[in-house]
């Protein structure tokens, strides 16, 4: 039996996650020393001593296979080892493992089954093995029926993915769909998908602006109202003029081409994470002493 006291005492030295420490404990029957080898073997001793690293840049991706689609991102520390190949093997591994697997969010995701065990296993021996901290993010699992289609679109080498998903069998509509998501970022598919309130915050701030240019009161909500029906145009996909024919909305061409869009999604890297603004000569300095 091991006990919680030795897993703790196994955790302050070498950094490791309390399962990852109660584990090594468990294969080497309660000998601390040769846990502390185990882990070290493990690449997990090592991995550990990174988690407080930020990793913000890598790769977005996706992988599909039938009905199935999944889109995700993994990161690293620096943008040098998001374009090594061994780091984009490893992005397809875990793609493929994840669209295998009944994940549906990170921390599933994560124990999703490899032939070298878990994707937490790979994200931890590619943290050791590559040197730099290596993270799982954002899943986004997708599925659709027999008479939709799946379109994808990754820009410049993953920095930016999408997908969507289309009624009709128009692969080529639902790739340019993607590729309009890419470069314009809509935030919502239509007006109905618009949350309330962000459309009440977005309408005081332009009812404000109105007052502020001192336009009568008597007018200000009518101006406020095509103001808002002006704003509705630039973030909601359907609304958007089509990159590929300025003459044309999204909705039309995608209706032109009978077809409709399901659902979408846009990944760019780095997303949500705060990058870590390092002083250069305190990081020069620092490498110096080392």
């Amino acid at each position: 039996m091991i006990s919680a006291a030795l897993v703790k005492e196994l955790r302050e030295i070498t950094g490791a996650g309390m399962m990852d420490c109660k584990r090594a404990l468990v294969e080497t029957k309660g000998n601390m020393e040769e846990a502390v080898t185990w882990l070290r073997e493990k690449g997990i001793m090592k991995a550990a001593k990174k988690e407080s690293r930020i990793a913000a840049e890598g790769v977005c991706a996706y992988a599909i296979a039938g009905n199935k689609a999944v889109v995700y991102e993994v990161n690293a520390e620096t943008d040098f080892v998001a374009k090594n190949q061994k780091f984009l093997d490893l992005v397809s591994e875990i793609g493929n493992a994840i669209l295998k697997s009944d994940a549906k969010n990170d921390e599933e995701a994560l124990e999703a089954k490899t032939a070298e065990g878990t994707v937490k296993d790979l994200v931890i021996a590619a943290t050791a093995t590559i040197g730099e901290k290596i993270s799982l993010r954002r899943i986004n699992v997708f599925t659709k029926t027999d008479n939709q289609v799946f379109g994808a679109y990754s820009h410049m080498g993953g920095k930016i993915v999408a997908l969507s998903v289309l009624d009709g069998n128009n692969a080529e509509v639902a790739k340019d769909v993607c590729m309009h998501v890419a470069a314009m970022s809509p935030k919502y598919l239509d007006r109905s998908k618009v949350d309330a309130d962000f459309l009440a915050s977005e309408t005081e701030i332009l009812r404000q602006e109105t007052l502020n240019e001192g336009k009568p009161e008597n007018i200000v909500d009518k101006i406020v109202v095509g103001k808002v029906q002006k704003m509705l145009k630039t973030i909601c996909l359907v609304d958007q003029m089509f990159v590929k024919n300025q003459d044309i909305t999204v909705g039309q061409y995608v209706k032109d081409n009978k077809s409709n869009i399901v659902t979408y999604i846009r990944l760019e890297v780095g997303e949500g994470i705060e990058k870590r603004k390092d002083d250069f000569v305190a990081e020069v300095m620092a490498a110096v002493n080392n």
